[in-house]
Protein backbone atom coordinates (compact mmCIF):
# COMPACT_ATOMS: atom_id res chain seq x y z
CA UNK A 1 0.00 0.00 0.00
CA UNK A 2 1.46 3.33 -1.04
CA UNK A 3 1.14 6.64 0.79
CA UNK A 4 0.18 8.96 -2.05
CA UNK A 5 -0.16 11.99 0.23
CA UNK A 6 3.57 12.04 0.97
CA UNK A 7 4.72 10.70 -2.39
CA UNK A 8 2.90 13.48 -4.23
CA UNK A 9 4.63 16.87 -4.34
CA UNK A 10 1.94 19.46 -5.00
CA UNK A 11 2.69 22.35 -7.34
CA UNK A 12 2.56 25.82 -5.81
CA UNK A 13 3.75 27.99 -8.70
CA UNK A 14 1.79 28.22 -11.95
CA UNK A 15 1.95 30.22 -15.18
CA UNK A 16 -0.27 32.71 -13.38
CA UNK A 17 -0.19 32.41 -9.61
CA UNK A 18 -2.56 33.95 -7.08
CA UNK A 19 -0.73 34.52 -3.78
CA UNK A 20 -3.07 34.73 -0.78
CA UNK A 21 -1.02 36.25 2.03
CA UNK A 22 -1.83 36.86 5.67
CA UNK A 23 0.64 39.07 7.57
CA UNK A 24 0.81 39.49 11.37
CA UNK A 25 0.60 43.31 11.58
CA UNK A 26 -0.75 46.26 9.63
CA UNK A 27 2.79 47.63 9.34
CA UNK A 28 3.88 44.40 7.68
CA UNK A 29 0.86 44.73 5.38
CA UNK A 30 2.00 48.20 4.35
CA UNK A 31 5.42 46.83 3.42
CA UNK A 32 3.81 43.97 1.50
CA UNK A 33 1.71 46.44 -0.50
CA UNK A 34 4.82 48.52 -1.21
CA UNK A 35 6.66 45.42 -2.47
CA UNK A 36 3.79 44.64 -4.85
CA UNK A 37 3.58 48.26 -6.02
CA UNK A 38 7.34 48.52 -6.57
CA UNK A 39 7.37 45.32 -8.64
CA UNK A 40 4.30 46.34 -10.64
CA UNK A 41 2.19 43.45 -9.40
CA UNK A 42 -1.59 43.42 -9.22
CA UNK A 43 -2.78 43.34 -5.60
CA UNK A 44 -5.97 43.51 -3.58
CA UNK A 45 -6.41 44.04 0.17
CA UNK A 46 -9.22 42.19 1.95
CA UNK A 47 -8.63 43.71 5.36
CA UNK A 48 -5.71 45.23 7.28
CA UNK A 49 -3.64 42.03 7.30
CA UNK A 50 -4.90 39.95 4.35
CA UNK A 51 -3.76 40.54 0.78
CA UNK A 52 -3.88 38.84 -2.61
CA UNK A 53 -1.16 39.38 -5.24
CA UNK A 54 -1.22 38.01 -8.78
CA UNK A 55 1.96 37.37 -10.76
CA UNK A 56 3.41 35.37 -13.60
CA UNK A 57 5.90 32.55 -13.07
CA UNK A 58 8.83 34.78 -14.05
CA UNK A 59 8.02 37.29 -11.29
CA UNK A 60 7.89 34.84 -8.38
CA UNK A 61 11.61 34.59 -7.64
CA UNK A 62 12.20 38.34 -7.39
CA UNK A 63 9.04 38.82 -5.31
CA UNK A 64 10.03 36.17 -2.76
CA UNK A 65 13.60 37.46 -2.59
CA UNK A 66 12.31 40.96 -1.84
CA UNK A 67 9.87 39.61 0.75
CA UNK A 68 12.73 37.74 2.45
CA UNK A 69 14.79 40.90 2.55
CA UNK A 70 12.03 43.20 3.82
CA UNK A 71 10.55 40.95 6.55
CA UNK A 72 12.47 39.84 9.62
CA UNK A 73 12.59 36.24 10.78
CA UNK A 74 9.69 36.54 13.21
CA UNK A 75 7.50 38.22 10.60
CA UNK A 76 8.28 35.54 8.02
CA UNK A 77 7.45 32.79 10.51
CA UNK A 78 4.09 34.43 11.28
CA UNK A 79 3.19 35.30 7.69
CA UNK A 80 1.05 32.64 5.98
CA UNK A 81 0.97 31.97 2.24
CA UNK A 82 -1.23 29.78 0.06
CA UNK A 83 -1.30 29.86 -3.74
CA UNK A 84 -3.95 28.98 -6.33
CA UNK A 85 -4.22 28.83 -10.12
CA UNK A 86 -7.16 31.21 -10.19
CA UNK A 87 -9.01 33.69 -8.02
CA UNK A 88 -10.94 30.98 -6.19
CA UNK A 89 -9.76 29.93 -2.73
CA UNK A 90 -11.40 26.70 -1.55
CA UNK A 91 -11.34 24.87 1.80
CA UNK A 92 -9.10 22.16 0.30
CA UNK A 93 -6.41 24.80 -0.28
CA UNK A 94 -6.04 25.23 3.49
CA UNK A 95 -3.93 22.07 3.57
CA UNK A 96 -1.32 23.84 1.44
CA UNK A 97 -0.85 26.88 3.67
CA UNK A 98 2.82 27.57 4.49
CA UNK A 99 4.70 29.90 6.74
CA UNK A 100 6.40 32.45 4.49
CA UNK A 101 9.90 31.28 5.45
CA UNK A 102 9.00 27.67 4.63
CA UNK A 103 7.40 28.72 1.33
CA UNK A 104 10.54 30.64 0.34
CA UNK A 105 12.75 27.68 1.27
CA UNK A 106 10.57 25.37 -0.80
CA UNK A 107 10.79 27.68 -3.81
CA UNK A 108 14.58 27.83 -3.45
CA UNK A 109 14.79 24.05 -3.08
CA UNK A 110 13.13 23.32 -6.40
CA UNK A 111 16.19 21.23 -7.24
CA UNK A 112 15.12 18.69 -4.59
CA UNK A 113 11.60 18.49 -5.99
CA UNK A 114 12.91 18.07 -9.54
CA UNK A 115 15.36 15.32 -8.53
CA UNK A 116 12.76 13.42 -6.49
CA UNK A 117 10.15 13.63 -9.25
CA UNK A 118 12.71 12.54 -11.87
CA UNK A 119 13.80 9.69 -9.54
CA UNK A 120 17.41 10.83 -9.63
CA UNK A 121 18.17 9.00 -6.41
CA UNK A 122 19.54 5.66 -5.29
CA UNK A 123 20.71 3.81 -2.20
CA UNK A 124 24.29 2.93 -1.46
CA UNK A 125 25.20 0.41 1.22
CA UNK A 126 27.97 0.28 3.79
CA UNK A 127 28.73 -3.06 5.50
CA UNK A 128 28.67 -3.62 9.25
CA UNK A 129 31.13 -6.27 10.45
CA UNK A 130 31.36 -8.63 13.40
CA UNK A 131 33.90 -7.16 15.84
CA UNK A 132 35.47 -10.52 16.62
CA UNK A 133 35.31 -11.65 12.99
CA UNK A 134 35.98 -8.46 11.02
CA UNK A 135 36.15 -10.36 7.74
CA UNK A 136 32.47 -11.32 8.04
CA UNK A 137 29.67 -8.85 7.37
CA UNK A 138 26.80 -8.81 9.85
CA UNK A 139 24.62 -6.46 7.83
CA UNK A 140 24.39 -3.49 5.49
CA UNK A 141 23.27 0.09 6.15
CA UNK A 142 21.36 1.79 3.35
CA UNK A 143 22.41 5.39 2.66
CA UNK A 144 20.32 7.68 0.45
CA UNK A 145 21.99 9.47 -2.47
CA UNK A 146 20.29 12.24 -4.46
CA UNK A 147 21.72 13.57 -7.72
CA UNK A 148 21.23 16.95 -9.37
CA UNK A 149 20.41 17.46 -13.07
CA UNK A 150 24.09 17.02 -13.98
CA UNK A 151 24.32 13.72 -12.10
CA UNK A 152 26.39 15.09 -9.21
CA UNK A 153 25.62 13.58 -5.79
CA UNK A 154 24.41 16.21 -3.32
CA UNK A 155 25.66 15.74 0.28
CA UNK A 156 22.90 13.80 2.09
CA UNK A 157 23.07 16.01 5.18
CA UNK A 158 22.36 19.06 3.02
CA UNK A 159 19.50 17.32 1.22
CA UNK A 160 17.64 16.43 4.41
CA UNK A 161 18.39 19.76 6.07
CA UNK A 162 16.89 21.65 3.14
CA UNK A 163 14.01 19.17 2.90
CA UNK A 164 13.18 19.76 6.56
CA UNK A 165 13.15 23.54 6.13
CA UNK A 166 11.03 23.24 2.97
CA UNK A 167 8.33 20.90 4.32
CA UNK A 168 9.65 18.14 2.05
CA UNK A 169 11.00 15.87 4.78
CA UNK A 170 8.00 13.51 4.68
CA UNK A 171 8.39 12.89 0.96
CA UNK A 172 12.20 12.65 0.96
CA UNK A 173 12.32 10.31 3.95
CA UNK A 174 9.60 8.02 2.58
CA UNK A 175 11.29 7.73 -0.82
CA UNK A 176 14.65 7.09 0.88
CA UNK A 177 13.16 4.21 2.86
CA UNK A 178 11.50 2.68 -0.18
CA UNK A 179 14.68 3.08 -2.23
CA UNK A 180 16.67 1.22 0.42
CA UNK A 181 14.17 -1.65 0.44
CA UNK A 182 14.11 -1.96 -3.34
CA UNK A 183 17.91 -1.78 -3.66
CA UNK A 184 18.47 -4.39 -0.94
CA UNK A 185 16.00 -6.74 -2.57
CA UNK A 186 17.47 -6.23 -6.06
CA UNK A 187 20.97 -6.95 -4.76
CA UNK A 188 19.76 -9.89 -2.62
CA UNK A 189 21.92 -8.63 0.22
CA UNK A 190 22.72 -11.03 3.03
CA UNK A 191 22.44 -10.29 6.72
CA UNK A 192 20.57 -7.49 8.45
CA UNK A 193 19.47 -4.51 6.36
CA UNK A 194 19.59 -1.21 8.30
CA UNK A 195 17.20 1.40 6.93
CA UNK A 196 17.50 4.99 8.20
CA UNK A 197 14.54 7.20 8.89
CA UNK A 198 13.86 10.43 10.72
CA UNK A 199 11.11 10.19 13.37
CA UNK A 200 10.13 13.79 12.59
CA UNK A 201 8.87 12.57 9.20
CA UNK A 202 6.15 10.43 10.79
CA UNK A 203 2.71 11.79 11.67
CA UNK A 204 1.07 8.55 12.72
CA UNK A 205 3.18 5.34 12.80
CA UNK A 206 0.44 2.89 11.79
CA UNK A 207 -0.51 5.11 8.84
CA UNK A 208 2.74 6.69 7.70
CA UNK A 209 4.94 3.61 7.98
CA UNK A 210 2.59 1.25 6.15
CA UNK A 211 4.11 2.16 2.75
CA UNK A 212 7.56 1.07 3.92
CA UNK A 213 6.22 -2.12 5.50
CA UNK A 214 4.28 -2.89 2.32
CA UNK A 215 7.39 -2.31 0.19
CA UNK A 216 9.35 -4.75 2.37
CA UNK A 217 6.67 -7.39 2.00
CA UNK A 218 6.43 -6.85 -1.75
CA UNK A 219 10.21 -7.14 -2.09
CA UNK A 220 10.20 -10.51 -0.35
CA UNK A 221 12.37 -9.40 2.56
CA UNK A 222 11.82 -10.97 5.97
CA UNK A 223 10.91 -8.55 8.79
CA UNK A 224 13.44 -10.19 11.12
CA UNK A 225 16.23 -9.22 8.71
CA UNK A 226 15.28 -5.52 8.60
CA UNK A 227 16.39 -3.00 11.23
CA UNK A 228 15.00 0.53 11.23
CA UNK A 229 17.60 3.00 12.40
CA UNK A 230 16.20 6.18 13.91
CA UNK A 231 18.34 9.16 12.96
CA UNK A 232 18.20 12.70 14.32
CA UNK A 233 16.78 11.33 17.58
CA UNK A 234 18.04 14.47 19.34
CA UNK A 235 15.19 16.31 17.58
CA UNK A 236 12.50 13.87 18.72
CA UNK A 237 11.18 15.72 21.76
CA UNK A 238 7.90 13.80 21.86
CA UNK A 239 8.90 10.58 23.61
CA UNK A 240 5.40 9.11 23.43
CA UNK A 241 5.43 9.57 19.65
CA UNK A 242 8.84 7.94 19.38
CA UNK A 243 7.69 4.99 21.51
CA UNK A 244 4.71 4.60 19.18
CA UNK A 245 7.04 4.35 16.19
CA UNK A 246 9.16 1.70 17.89
CA UNK A 247 6.05 -0.23 18.96
CA UNK A 248 4.79 -0.30 15.37
CA UNK A 249 8.03 -1.69 14.02
CA UNK A 250 8.40 -4.26 16.78
CA UNK A 251 4.82 -5.47 16.38
CA UNK A 252 5.57 -6.03 12.69
CA UNK A 253 8.67 -8.09 13.53
CA UNK A 254 11.36 -5.54 12.60
CA UNK A 255 14.41 -4.62 14.65
CA UNK A 256 15.09 -1.09 15.90
CA UNK A 257 18.37 0.81 16.24
CA UNK A 258 19.16 4.22 17.73
CA UNK A 259 21.87 6.34 16.17
CA UNK A 260 24.53 8.54 17.81
CA UNK A 261 24.25 7.28 21.36
CA UNK A 262 26.54 9.36 23.52
CA UNK A 263 25.74 12.72 21.93
CA UNK A 264 23.16 15.30 22.95
CA UNK A 265 19.65 14.15 23.75
CA UNK A 266 20.39 10.61 22.53
CA UNK A 267 21.90 9.52 25.82
CA UNK A 268 21.24 7.11 28.61
CA UNK A 269 17.61 8.20 28.88
CA UNK A 270 17.08 6.96 25.31
CA UNK A 271 18.49 3.54 26.17
CA UNK A 272 16.37 3.30 29.28
CA UNK A 273 13.08 4.46 27.78
CA UNK A 274 13.24 3.11 24.23
CA UNK A 275 15.04 -0.21 24.80
CA UNK A 276 16.27 -0.60 21.19
CA UNK A 277 17.70 -3.80 19.77
CA UNK A 278 20.86 -2.01 18.60
CA UNK A 279 22.63 1.24 19.40
CA UNK A 280 25.31 3.05 17.43
CA UNK A 281 28.04 4.85 19.30
CA UNK A 282 28.46 8.46 18.29
CA UNK A 283 31.36 8.91 15.84
CA UNK A 284 32.88 11.65 17.99
CA UNK A 285 33.41 9.08 20.73
CA UNK A 286 34.89 6.57 18.28
CA UNK A 287 37.37 9.00 16.71
CA UNK A 288 40.86 8.42 18.21
CA UNK A 289 39.35 6.51 21.13
CA UNK A 290 42.56 4.48 21.42
CA UNK A 291 44.43 7.68 22.35
CA UNK A 292 41.86 9.24 24.69
CA UNK A 293 41.45 7.74 28.16
CA UNK A 294 38.43 9.95 28.91
CA UNK A 295 36.61 8.70 25.80
CA UNK A 296 37.48 5.14 26.73
CA UNK A 297 35.87 5.58 30.13
CA UNK A 298 32.63 6.84 28.53
CA UNK A 299 32.57 4.15 25.84
CA UNK A 300 33.22 1.34 28.33
CA UNK A 301 30.30 2.52 30.45
CA UNK A 302 27.95 2.80 27.46
CA UNK A 303 28.94 -0.64 26.19
CA UNK A 304 28.40 -2.19 29.62
CA UNK A 305 24.98 -0.58 30.05
CA UNK A 306 23.94 -1.86 26.62
CA UNK A 307 25.20 -5.35 27.38
CA UNK A 308 23.43 -5.46 30.75
CA UNK A 309 20.17 -4.65 28.95
CA UNK A 310 20.57 -7.07 26.06
CA UNK A 311 21.25 -4.34 23.49
CA UNK A 312 23.80 -4.99 20.73
CA UNK A 313 26.31 -2.22 20.02
CA UNK A 314 27.71 -0.90 16.74
CA UNK A 315 30.75 1.39 16.68
CA UNK A 316 30.56 3.49 13.51
CA UNK A 317 32.99 5.86 11.85
CA UNK A 318 36.06 3.69 12.39
CA UNK A 319 38.97 4.92 10.28
CA UNK A 320 42.01 3.01 11.52
CA UNK A 321 43.05 -0.39 12.86
CA UNK A 322 43.85 1.03 16.31
CA UNK A 323 40.27 2.28 16.78
CA UNK A 324 38.87 -1.07 15.68
CA UNK A 325 41.16 -3.01 18.02
CA UNK A 326 40.40 -0.75 20.98
CA UNK A 327 36.63 -0.95 20.53
CA UNK A 328 36.73 -4.72 20.05
CA UNK A 329 38.73 -5.08 23.26
CA UNK A 330 36.20 -2.90 25.13
CA UNK A 331 33.33 -5.13 24.00
CA UNK A 332 31.64 -3.57 20.95
CA UNK A 333 29.62 -6.19 19.08
CA UNK A 334 29.90 -4.77 15.57
CA UNK A 335 32.13 -2.33 13.68
CA UNK A 336 31.51 -0.01 10.75
CA UNK A 337 33.54 2.64 8.99
CA UNK A 338 35.81 3.64 6.12
CA UNK A 339 38.59 1.46 7.57
CA UNK A 340 36.54 -1.59 6.53
CA UNK A 341 34.53 -0.34 3.55
CA UNK A 342 33.09 2.87 2.15
CA UNK A 343 29.44 3.19 1.06
CA UNK A 344 28.98 1.96 -2.50
CA UNK A 345 26.19 1.26 -5.00
CA UNK A 346 24.70 -2.21 -4.93
CA UNK A 347 26.18 -4.60 -7.46
CA UNK A 348 23.86 -6.84 -9.49
CA UNK A 349 23.05 -9.95 -7.46
CA UNK A 350 25.06 -12.26 -9.74
CA UNK A 351 28.18 -10.05 -9.25
CA UNK A 352 27.74 -9.31 -5.56
CA UNK A 353 29.69 -11.47 -3.06
CA UNK A 354 27.35 -10.23 -0.30
CA UNK A 355 24.21 -11.47 -2.11
CA UNK A 356 22.05 -14.39 -1.04
CA UNK A 357 22.10 -17.37 -3.36
CA UNK A 358 19.01 -17.43 -5.58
Amino acid sequence: MDCKECETIHAHIFEKTFFWIYVPTSKAADRLKEIARHRGLEGEAFDQTSYRIVMGRADVGAFLTTLFGEFNGQELANTKIVTTKDETLSPSDMGRVFQADVFINRFQSQWIIESLEAKRYETWFQPIFHAKQPDQAFGQEGLFRLRDAEGTIIPPGHVFDVASKSDLLFTADLLARKSAVEAAAAGRLKGKIFINFNPSSIYDPAYCLRATAAAIEAAGLKPRDVVFELTETHQARDKAHLKGILAFYRSAGFGVALDDIGSGWSGLNMLHEMRPDYVKLDMDLVRDVHEDVFKQTIVKRLLQIAKDNGIKTIAEGIECAEEAQCLTKMGADYLQGYYFAKPAPVLPADENPLAEAS
